[in-house]
């Protein structure tokens, strides 16, 4: 038998790190895919606003300053440039304040389709079709330590279906099973004297979320795992604006893979005197493990590693009833080279939301280029 399992595994692997262009080889990137169109609408800032369901994604702890209830489904067809109807991504996230355990409790479904596929013969003979996926179901709490200060923890399933049979004789299932988790942290000061502007009085935050915390996914054998997405996001949100009628919100998230790679190790020489290079081989590429690489991976490329989202979100009503927003998102060019403009609306009526967002890829043709996102919600706060 013969199956493509590495070209569904490019597939798997490139639909979200085009996304996330600098995972460095990790698996599950679709854990990194933005999830709501509010904060898509903001070039992906949502790490220091964390002020809806959405939290569970962006910063947990943002989750431990929200009360009531609230539920959110978010739909996009994904990579609408590939031009795959069964290339698409959902998401689904829900909180509610709970007293008796003095805090938030939240919880998320994340599912990307990748489409349906064939398992061949060597010859074109069809043996079977089958769908791959991956999902991760996300449970968590948040709670405030101080008045100013949250803190939230989600744990987290994850499964990478992408082909639900022995892979070339392997003896394995293309099919992944892990878990990983997210601590996160926010500031909200009640009082923050700034100078030249005044006292912002709690419209100031600042959010740091590590995310997808956790061991190795492995499809096949130990030796070729790979990585989590293991992420630090650093998030301010800053209200300039607040009034009756008219709320303007600027957000800025920078965001970094915590991930570890060494390339393979050659040596050239002559060995046998002949006057041509003779190559050997000294290592293999390898990944350090967790939590070793929260440290070794600050030795390369600091800053170059860094990307940086940036938007603002303006609304109009009194309770809130509409909502533009804008946003831009930069990556370095030897690093992924993504950039992009997001643009952004919303309406709210009651208990009920709609957001929708639109991205505009700066490169021409690039595969997220025209990419709609598009959220429904519901929820009341107490």
């Amino acid at each position: 038998m013969a199956f493509g399992f590495l070209g569904l595994m490019a597939l798997a692997f490139l639909a979200p790190t085009i996304v996330q262009a600098q995972a460095g080889g990790s698996a599950v990137p679709f854990l990194l895919i933005a999830p709501n169109a509010r904060a898509d609408g903001m070039g992906e800032a949502g790490a220091g606003i964390a002020d809806d369901a959405s939290a569970v994604h962006w910063n947990p702890a943002g989750l431990a300053f929200q009360r009531g209830r609230e539920a959110s489904l978010t739909h996009s067809n994904w990579l609408p440039q590939f031009q795959q109807a069964d290339l698409f991504y959902e998401y689904a996230a829900g909180k509610m304040y709970l007293e008796e355990v003095a805090g938030t409790v939240s919880g998320s479904i994340t599912y990307l389709n990748l489409g349906e596929f064939n398992e061949t013969k060597d010859d074109p003979t069809v043996l079977r079709t089958f769908k791959a996926y991956e999902i991760a179901v996300t449970g968590g709490y948040a709670t405030q330590l101080f008045s100013d200060f949250g803190v939230g923890l989600n744990l987290r399933y994850i499964r990478s279906s992408l082909a639900p049979f022995d892979v070339q004789g392997q003896g394995r299932e293309g099919v992944a099973n892990t878990f990983s988790f997210d601590v996160g942290f926010m500031w909200r000061p009640q009082e923050l004297m700034l100078p030249f502007i005044g006292n912002f009085e709690d419209r100031f935050r600042v959010g740091l979320n590590f995310s997808n915390l956790g061991p190795k996914v492995t499809y096949i054998d130990a030796a070729q795992a790979d990585p989590l997405p293991t992420n630090l996001r650093l998030g301010l949100g800053i209200q300039l604006l607040k009034s009756e009628y008219n709320n303007f919100t600027v957000a800025v998230d920078f965001n970094r893979l915590l991930i570890r790679r060494y390339p393979e190790v050659k040596e050239i020489s002559d060995l046998d005197g002949d006057g041509e290079p003779d190559t050997t081989k000294i290592s293999d590429p390898y990944v350090d493990d967790l939590p070793k690489s929260l440290i070794t991976t600050w030795d390369q490329n600091v800053w170059r590693n860094f990307t940086v989202a940036g938007g603002f979100e303006y609304w109009y009503g009194s309770p809130r009833l509409i909502a533009l927003r804008w946003g831009y998102f930069y990556e370095h060019p030897e690093n992924g080279n993504r950039k992009f403009m997001t643009f952004g609306a919303g309406i709210r009526y009651s208990i009920f939301g709609f957001d929708f967002s639109y991205l505009s890829a700066i490169e021409e043709n690039h595969p997220l280029g025209e990419t709609l996102r598009f959220t429904l919600l519901v929820g009341e706060e107490e």
